[in-house]
């Protein structure tokens, strides 16, 4: 059984909504009109009705049962007006509020803070960071945290039928995080891979193995990581690790005997983004991973972006691994 057909099983249990910030764009349309095939997600598309039926019409796409809101005619606004002020709490006037809520991305946030929608799936056309700040704004970090964070599960299926899972963070969001940044990323992510069926045994990346070389940031990898062990002692959790010390139960043999993690990770907490986006794409483009993410971690509610360049099947795999985290 994939990945995609344990979580799939999972929300027939508990079925979701999920509300798309572009209504009217053909790849949302695609999957949407796939989702709606099945019984745990239904779809929330944002748009004028007409323009939506007739963008689906067009491209031959079967929308019947799909949940079309428009910002213009939304029957709750003034509710959801006065909750945004709220929330910006003297930061934007009503007016303001107003406005914003004719633009795709801030009607949709406001949707799940309302709990019209279970979780949301933007970016197709909007930016990374017009899709995070809407979340940032109204959605907020859960308690306790200060930062949201990223993460990709990268999954790999050898010819026997086995599946390979890994974890990494953060590749996407935080660019230098500090030693408690790189703990509250840690913890994020060990829930998030556990949702895909890893059982989180997380190394904590550097160019030094166990003391083997010298600089801040081999002592903030290292600080870190002991920090989350503290944190969590269930979790195996190790470093600082090189990445052949931390996969290689060879090479961590010589390296680091005695390890729970080495030679057997499977959930990467990289320094930094720099170390984080290179290291996912080796894995997708010389290692024939698949890549779904950035998952954003951190947040009070599942809210996740797209890439600009994606296609409907990266739409339709994204919004089931975001409705799976609701």
């Amino acid at each position: 059984m994939n990945m995609f057909t344990q979580l799939i099983n999972t929300l027939k249990k508990s079925p979701k909504t999920i509300v798309f910030t572009e209504g009217t764009d053909p790849r949302i349309l695609e999957a949407s009109a796939r989702l709606l095939s099945g019984t745990f997600l239904t779809p929330i598309l944002v748009g004028k009705e007409e323009e939506i039926q007739a963008a689906a019409e067009e491209i031959g796409y079967n929308i019947r049962g799909a949940v079309i809101l428009d910002p213009e005619t939304y029957d709750k606004v003034d509710e959801m007006v006065e909750a945004m002020v709220e929330l910006r709490k003297g930061k934007m006037t009503a007016d303001e509020c107003r406005a914003a809520l004719k633009k795709g991305n801030y009607f949709c946030t406001m949707l799940v803070k309302m709990g019209v929608a279970d979780c949301l799936l933007g970016g197709a056309t909007y930016s990374t960071a017009d899709t995070v700040r809407p979340a940032l704004q109204l959605i907020k970090t859960k308690p306790g945290n200060k930062i949201v964070s990223s993460c990709f599960i990268m999954v790999r299926d050898s010819a026997t039928g086995d599946r390979e899972v890994l974890a990494m963070a953060d590749c996407a969001i935080n660019i230098h995080p500090s030693e408690d940044e790189l703990v509250e990323i840690c913890r994020e992510t060990v829930g998030c891979a556990r949702v895909f069926g890893v059982d989180p045994k997380v190394a904590f990346l550097s160019y030094s193995t166990f003391g083997s070389g010298k600089g801040e940031d081999v002592d903030r990898m290292r600080n870190a990581c002991q920090k989350s062990k503290a944190e969590m002692p269930d979790v195996p959790i190790d470093g600082e690790l090189q990445f052949d010390a931390a996969v290689s139960p060879t090479v961590a043999k010589t390296k680091c005997k005695g390890s729970a993690v080495a030679g057997y990770a499977n959930t990467f907490i990289f320094p930094d983004i720099n170390a984080g986006n290179i290291g996912y794409k080796i894995a997708q483009r010389l290692g024939s991973f698949d890549a779904y993410g950035p998952i954003l971690l951190g947040l009070n509610a599942p809210i996740n972006d797209l890439s600009r360049g994606c296609n409907a099947q990266e739409v339709y795999s994204m919004a089931i691994i975001t409705a799976a985290l609701a």
